[in-house]
């Protein structure tokens, strides 16, 4: 598809020539990649966005599992010397 851009500056007709040469491609090729990228640039802010957050949400569930895990851990040593006492208890009789 087309576009046709009318009184466009002559200085910046001239900053975009300058860019486009400093990456070795023509004015339209220029222009067409910097039109294509602000079409999508706020599609792939918030596609970012969203994974930062869903990163985010991963670090606060891992370190809950981390809290349960250290929790679990506490109550099978306390069973264990529950276990070990009601034994020793056993072996006394």
């Amino acid at each position: 598809m087309d576009i046709l851009l009318r009184n466009v500056d002559p200085v910046a007709v001239k900053k975009i020539d300058e860019l486009a040469k400093e990456k070795g491609i023509s004015r339209q090729e220029f222009l067409r990649g910097q039109i294509e990228m602000m079409a999508f640039f706020r599609e792939q802010t918030t596609r970012e966005l969203d994974l930062e957050n869903l990163i985010d949400k991963n670090i606060q569930m891992m370190g809950k599992c981390v809290h349960f895990m250290e929790w679990n851990a506490k109550s099978l040593e306390k069973l264990h010397e529950s276990i070990e006492n009601v034994v020793g208890e056993i072996e006394e009789l």
